[in-house]
């Protein structure tokens, strides 16, 4: 008796369950797609801020404007070479130094450190990586900024001012700050972002195609060549992509100890200026509705597209090592 008026309460309860997720799939299908063209609004309202407020600038010094090395606010007349050029020698120079370092400390603490050591040496990446950028660019004034005036660029014009072609990378007076003092101080802080990343994607593989490798005789550096780096790539390529696009946008950190000079050269010890740093100092000076203001604008659009076009270079060359690994 019992049992038969318990019967028909299972599919009743199966039905309210079953109306209940028909009820919740098309609420949660609307939140994700309402995030998504969120995030869509966002980017593209940003894009036209910066394109709009460019207008004038474009408009009164036409493409000379991206070749122009001039910024002068006596005369009105501005140019976006020397920041960019500053942006992208000081990013360059920062992965440069960050992803042999970061690949190394990637390396040691998921094959060769003692899971101890390395579960600490990981969480201090981790909190270095949360160390706010004014607190680097004033580390990097008083510790990196009087030992690259004194020591390093002296001793680099003693050992290369005499040799053509590396005379010209050495040059200029012994300042401290330059290109190669902010690219130091983006390595340092990049480098956090990028070895975590590559140590959560060297960590997340499949631990019986690194033991298949050993079983065949392969040594540890073997293995990350031929097993761990190939099965990662995609991962080790966005963690450089993070740190590429931290270091193009880092402001505060390089206006330190980049010098604030819009000078184009390639001593790695001249001081120069970035889009973000030139930016910070000039925004406030600007007033509304004015070409200087118009300029910064047009600078931020272009540095938009840069990171825009490091992105799609980044994304064909996976898809192409993808495609070759295909045909292997």
């Amino acid at each position: 008796m019992d049992g038969s008026t318990q019967q028909p309460a299972q599919p009743t309860v199966a039905k309210a369950r079953h109306s209940g997720s028909l009820t919740g799939d098309p609420l949660f299908k609307a939140l994700a797609m309402a995030t998504g063209i969120g995030v869509l609004l966002v980017l593209g309202v940003i894009i036209a801020v910066m394109a709009i407020g460019g207008i004038p600038a474009f408009k009164a010094f036409g493409p000379g404007f991206l070749f122009s090395a001039v910024w002068n606010p006596v005369t009105q007349h501005f140019g976006a070479a020397a920041p960019v050029f500053g942006t992208l020698a000081s990013s360059a120079l920062g992965l440069l130094i960050a992803v042999p370092l970061a690949f190394g400390t990637a390396f040691w603490l998921t094959a060769l450190a003692p899971p101890a050591l390395s579960s600490v040496i990981g969480m201090a990446v981790q909190l270095l990586a949360a160390v706010p950028s004014i607190i680097f660019g004033m580390w990097g004034f008083f510790v990196l900024v009087p030992p690259m005036a004194h020591y390093v660029q002296p001793t680099a014009r003693h050992l290369f001012g005499h040799i053509p072609g590396l005379s010209a990378l050495v040059a200029g007076a012994p300042f401290g700050t330059g290109l190669l003092t902010a690219g130091l101080i983006l390595a340092i802080m990049i480098m956090p972002s990028i070895t975590a990343v590559m140590r959560d994607v060297f960590v997340s593989m499949p631990a019986v195609l690194r033991e298949s490798a050993y079983g065949l005789g392969a040594t540890r550096w073997e293995v990350m060549r031929q097993v761990v780096l190939p099965w990662s790539r995609q991962g080790v390529v966005g963690g450089i992509v993070l740190g590429m696009g931290r270091a193009m946008g880092e402001t505060m950190a390089v206006t330190f100890v980049i010098g604030d000079s819009n000078h184009i050269g390639w001593s790695l010890f001249a001081p120069s200026n970035t889009i973000a740093s030139l930016i910070a100092l000039e925004f406030p000076e600007s007033p509304a509705g004015s070409l200087k203001l118009a300029s910064l604008m047009a600078l931020g659009a272009i540095l938009m597209a840069i990171s825009f076009i490091t992105l799609w270079c980044s994304r064909m060359l996976l898809a192409r090592g993808e495609a070759q690994a295909g045909k292997r």
